[in-house]
């Protein structure tokens, strides 16, 4: 089967095909220095100190342990949770027909 593009057509393809070059180029780069802000030594000794932190001032301003302890649990949001659905949409995908928006 032999399809006949047109000029302008051809152009669109090209134009296409070198977005798409350059998106499988950075992408896979892109998520690499992500994961390694996000994992790195450095974030995990921020994050410690902000949920100590976070922590520590509820059960200065009187919040009894155990509930400052579940409060802290929420505070410290898996990565994965928000990519999995529960805060971050991948891509422009509108919710189905009974699904919460």
């Amino acid at each position: 089967m032999n399809i006949d593009i047109s000029d302008e057509g051809k152009g669109k393809v090209e134009d296409l095909r070198e977005v798409l070059s350059t998106v499988s180029e950075m992408v896979p780069n892109l998520l690499r220095e992500l994961r390694g802000v996000l994992y790195s030594k450095d974030a995990a000794e921020s994050m410690a100190d902000a949920v100590g932190t976070f922590y520590r001032k509820l059960v200065e301003a009187g919040i009894p342990r155990e509930d400052a302890m579940e409060m802290t649990r929420g505070y410290m949001i898996n990565l994965r949770d928000l990519v999995r659905g529960k805060g971050i949409t991948l891509g422009d995908r509108r919710p189905e027909k009974g699904e919460a928006s």
